[in-house]
């Protein structure tokens, strides 16, 4: 009796012990980033045979001629693709595709192609990014059940990953910008191709990652977001406010609307997980709105490593103003004229529904950006066991803040044959980043005073 209960106890002592340093990283293992790996984590070297190249430090200027307040120039707007990859040599290049593309070759054999260009890796961050992702690599940590994180702020927190979490953690926190107000569009066609544009305003200060931020200043709050429908007239003046938090333990996710018809606010418990997307025609859920977003706690999640992926990257020709939107979206998928290819590295995380646990999605598999932390592709299978919805973000590098994000999110349904698209903006304004916010803007009462405007 005497040894077993020394044997339990000596297993208690290890597993606190395990539990107070998981994620975070020595100083040996935090002296790579910069060194074999990128500030970010990624593999700084190539692949063996030079299809993927070395990161040189992405790009950190804007091309000559570009003005601040303009739509972006590709800088790559001169090259042509090695290959389109069609339903006829699918085959060929299978080792390099995602389950859900493959998908979309078969559903669509006739329309559906890739053209997949020269990899550039483009990913470029803020110096002071890369210096709090060194910092709070060797103290950040999953909160119990691995439902937040503690021990980081400002900086990617587990910039070299030993779990799923840790992976899915990362793109939560990945660095956007300071704050950024944006026009957009999305538009869920029909099968034949039929869509009526929802117009959105909406502003983030990304508070986690402001200039001088501690963890007591955070309060526990990652991120404000605000989002008001503009058109059409059905749905304009509706507005959503949301305060997202860092450990979801502590305290889930404060979220509010205010309906224009009521004239008045009210809590939204229910803006998470597998609610519908706003005003997305049933074609999202909440926490697909930028790939991922808010707690992970009702999946398990698994880091099933590295792949090499043909994943939509510097899709320039997205956001350009003589792109119009008609000519963006096409029946059953974007027009795939438009879109950017390259071949990158990935981390792949499967993430698998919880026993008990609900949600839409029994299964998903993500492939994570490993220079930007990025989700650039998802899989989501439904509660059969089959693959339901396939979503790519296509990203570019804006390269006045610098960062990697997205210029369109699209979210393909094979069953129904429709699909989402998400974030256009070739016919507005571009993105205006790192403008002054105050969090005045993002409280019930200031949602109030604007809806009544």
């Amino acid at each position: 009796m005497g040894h077993r209960r020394m044997l339990r106890f000596a297993l208690v002592v290890l597993y606190f012990t395990f539990s107070a340093v998981q994620g975070a990283v020595g100083t040996e293992e935090a002296a790579r980033l910069g060194g074999d790996l990128t500030p970010m984590g990624a593999e700084k070297a190539g692949n063996a045979n030079g299809s993927i190249p070395p990161w040189k430090g992405g790009i950190t200027q804007p091309p000559p001629g570009w003005k601040k307040g303009q739509h972006y120039v590709d800088p790559f707007a001169g090259e042509s693709p090695l290959f389109v990859i069609t339903a006829e040599n699918v085959q060929r290049y299978a080792d390099h595709l995602t389950a859900g593309q493959k998908a979309l070759f078969e559903a669509y054999p006739d329309t559906y192609k890739m053209k997949v260009y020269p990899t550039h890796r483009t990913a470029a961050f803020p110096e002071r990014i890369y210096e709090a992702t060194r910092k709070v690599a060797q103290t950040a940590e999953l909160v119990k059940d691995g439902n937040g994180v503690k021990g980081a702020v400002v900086g990617i927190p587990f910039p070299i990953p030993s779990n799923g979490l840790e992976a899915i953690w990362n793109h939560i926190l990945r660095y956007r910008a300071d704050t950024v107000r944006r026009t957009i569009a999305q538009a869920a066609p029909t099968r034949g191709g039929d869509y009526t544009l929802v117009k959105f305003n909406d502003a983030s200060l990304f508070w986690y990652h402001q200039p001088g931020m501690t963890e007591q200043k955070l309060d526990n709050v990652i991120a404000f977001f605000k989002q008001k429908v503009v058109a059409p007239p059905r749905l304009a003046g509706n507005i959503l406010l949301v305060h997202e938090t860092l450990d979801q333990n502590r305290e889930h996710r404060k979220a509010w609307v205010y309906n224009p018809g009521q004239r008045r606010v009210r809590r939204a418990p229910n803006v998470a997980f597998d609610t519908p997307g706003t005003a997305s025609d049933g074609q999202r859920t909440s926490d697909q709105f930028d790939m991922y977003n808010g707690s992970p706690e009702r999946y398990d999640w698994k880091l099933v490593g590295k792949r090499e992926i043909y994943v939509p990257y510097n899709s320039y020709r997205l956001q350009d103003p003589e792109v119009k939107f008609a000519d963006i979206l096409t029946p059953h998928h974007i027009n795939q004229d438009l879109p950017r290819y390259e071949l990158h590295r990935v981390w792949v995380v499967e993430a698998t529904l919880k026993p008990g646990a609900r949600h839409v999605y029994k299964r998903r598999t993500f492939y994570i950006d490993e220079d930007s932390w990025q989700v650039l592709a998802v899989d989501q299978y439904d509660n059969r066991d089959q693959l339901w919805r396939v979503s790519e973000a296509h990203v570019i590098n804006y390269y006045d803040v610098p960062n990697l994000w997205t210029v369109l999110e699209v979210h393909t349904d094979l069953q129904s044959g429709r699909y989402l698209a998400m974030g256009l903006f070739s016919e507005y304004e571009p993105h205006r980043f790192n403008e002054p916010m105050s969090r005045k803007e993002f409280t019930p009462a200031a949602l109030r005073r604007e809806g009544r405007r």
